[in-house]
């Protein structure tokens, strides 16, 4: 017999040239299996009366029926060390050797007066030896089976015995060739795991000359898989549970085969809750009960559901979570405007990052919680028919700016530090995550700051007092300055209205002189108080830095003014001169009559140069 080589080069011929060698073949008819009964019917009957003339034809007829190649069945009449003796109707005893009657194991199964077919090998008349085959004879049974197998569509058994090129060689008593491409309805992934399976097959071609059987398993597999479709087709509706088998997985589903119909699992129908890709719980081959949600037949397109074979859990979520009541759960996602918890397959809640603490501003849901994380919460809002439920998990514990007003009243004054700078003021950081701000307005009586950080830096200490506190806008407000008293509260007592005063000029406007009298104390010398005659611009006669004299005008604490005067303060240092001089001055030498002229001619010529 070739091997398995040959097989496969043989196998490789095209369709034509195999067709061309077939048809030769079955021309040379093999020799016919001749059977204990046949054989007994093809022998004379003797009536006593033949002569010796007839006897000799009749017995050497009996030899010429054997030729090599032939299968005959014999009798076992002896076994030795190295043959086993058949008499096969001949003058000459048929030779088998014995390694043709061990088994796997080595032992020689035997016994006299056994009944065995034999194939003729060798047939010599001359020498009167006749070498016999058992194993031969029953390969040319084999290829008769084939035939008949062939012939007739036909089905066979055999066991895959190795991968070879461009398929599997099988044993069905013979060696033969399965191609890749008919062990299967798909093409297979992992070829070695057939080896050693026994499978039934189709034969599509042989050759006996040539030792050639080309087999086929997908045909089998096809005609199934065509009447388990038809089948299918006649037992499929909508609403109908069914057992399928899982055929491939991709990113948006599952195909399922029905028995010859594939229908798809949209991964939206796999289940009530969420999941990242259908991999995670199918395999390829996984048997699963699915639901046929709708078929079109023309088309033959079934789509299937897994999740529709349980009641939809929002059904009763009304009633499983009320508002206002605490409930666990496993966080499944995480976005840039909250957590999304899962509290049963199916049911996911939203935390939102402003319902995740009383006092902290979370920038991101991660900074609180991570995937994977079982949380407490308590349910905010519910929407069934939205299939939403809003959660909270600073609802779990109290509120500190519920109980900060009785912890710290109006008036307190604490001690913190400064955890923040802004433009607008400073926050203190107090105790439960929250803070206070100074704001700017509230850290002098005094300075004008333009900038808190002039004054202050980051992690400095500082005491301030409990301004106000408002709950509902979670507003903590604190003053540096309230911790001394406020000098504009005793700033009439210290500068009364007419007291002269000095000062040092710190800005100069066009409508006036700003003088320092004390540190974050000024008083504003209108334009108009400078001096008796018009002034154009206040800059054309001081500088900053100059120190002056004026007198209180006026004083407003509420509005934290102070005016002054440095014109009236001129004008009644005139008077005080002029009424000493009155006092001191001699009897006059002119008459009424020529002091008055001289006025008059005074004031004229005052007039003139104005």
């Amino acid at each position: 017999m070739n091997n398995i080589a040959e097989t496969n080069e043989n196998n490789n011929m095209n369709t034509e040239q195999f067709d061309a060698a077939e048809e030769m073949d079955n021309k040379q008819e093999s020799q016919p299996v001749v059977t204990d009964e046949e054989a007994m019917e093809s022998e004379p009957a003797f009536t006593g009366e033949e002569t010796m003339e007839e006897l000799m034809g009749i017995y050497e007829e009996s030899f010429k029926r054997f030729e090599e190649g032939q299968v005959v069945t014999g009798t076992i009449i002896a076994v030795d060390r190295d043959h086993v003796l058949v008499d096969v109707g001949y003058k000459s005893e048929g030779q088998i050797a014995i390694h043709e009657f061990r088994d796997e194991e080595g032992n020689v199964n035997v016994n006299l007066n056994d009944r065995v077919e034999v194939m003729v090998e060798v047939w010599d008349e001359e020498e009167e030896t006749v070498i016999l085959s058992k194993e031969k004879a029953a390969k040319v049974k084999v290829w008769d089976a084939i035939k008949d197998i062939y012939e007739s569509d036909g089905t066979i058994e055999g066991v895959i015995t190795s991968r070879v090129k461009g398929g599997f060689s099988v044993d069905i008593g013979l060696p033969a060739f399965l191609p890749g491409s008919q062990a299967d309805l798909r093409p297979i992934r992992n070829m070695d795991e057939m080896v050693g399976e026994t499978y039934t097959f189709k034969v599509l071609k042989y050759n006996r000359k040539r030792s050639n059987i080309v087999l086929s398993r997908r045909i089998i597999l096809e005609n199934a898989r065509e009447q388990a479709r038809a089948e299918t087709l006649d037992s499929i509706e909508n609403d109908k549970v069914m057992v399928g088998v899982v055929k491939n997985i991709t990113e948006y589903g599952v195909f399922v085969d029905l028995g010859g119909v594939d229908g798809l699992l949209h991964i939206t129908d796999i289940s009530w809750g969420r999941v990242k890709h259908p991999s995670e719980l199918f395999s390829v081959g996984d048997k699963i009960n699915v639901k046929i949600l709708s078929f079109d037949f023309e088309k033959e397109r079934v789509s299937l559901g897994m999740k529709q074979l349980t009641p939809d859990p929002w059904t009763t979520a009304k009633e499983k979570y009320p508002v206002g009541s605490k409930v666990s759960g496993k966080v499944v996602s995480l976005t840039d405007y909250g957590a999304f918890v899962e509290l049963e397959e199916g049911v996911e809640g939203l935390i939102h990052v402003s319902e995740m603490s009383w006092t902290r501003k979370i920038r991101h849901p991660s900074k609180m919680v991570s995937v994977g994380e079982e949380v407490v919460a308590v349910v905010l809002d519910l929407k069934p028919d939205n299939r939403r439920i809003s959660l909270g998990i600073k609802q779990t514990m109290e509120n500190p700016w519920e109980v900060i007003s009785e912890k710290y009243p109006v008036g307190t004054v604490i001690e913190g530090r400064i955890k923040n700078i802004t433009d607008f003021g400073l926050f203190i950081g107090i105790d439960d995550d929250i803070d206070g701000l100074v704001h700017i307005s509230d850290i002098s009586w005094t300075k004008r700051i333009k900038h808190p950080s002039e004054v202050y830096k980051k992690n400095d200490v500082i005491q301030a007092v409990v301004l106000d506190i408002d709950k509902s806008s979670e507003r903590f407000s604190l003053g540096i300055k309230q911790t001394q008293p406020d000098p504009w509260e005793t700033v009439e007592q210290r500068y009364e209205v007419g007291t002269e005063i000095s000062g040092v000029i710190t800005n100069i406007t066009d409508f006036g002189v700003f003088v320092e009298l004390e540190e974050g104390i000024e008083g504003l010398v209108h334009v108009s108080e400078i001096s008796k005659e018009k002034i154009k611009s206040p800059s054309d006669q001081f500088k900053t830095g100059e120190a002056i004299t004026a007198r209180v005008m006026n004083i407003n604490s509420d509005e934290r003014r102070i005016g002054l005067s440095i014109k009236r303060l001129e004008e009644e240092t005139e008077q005080e001169v002029i009424q000493d001089f009155v006092k001191n001055a001699k009897p006059a030498t002119s008459s009424f009559g020529e002091l008055l002229r001289d006025n008059l001619e005074e004031a004229a010529k005052t007039e003139d140069k104005e």
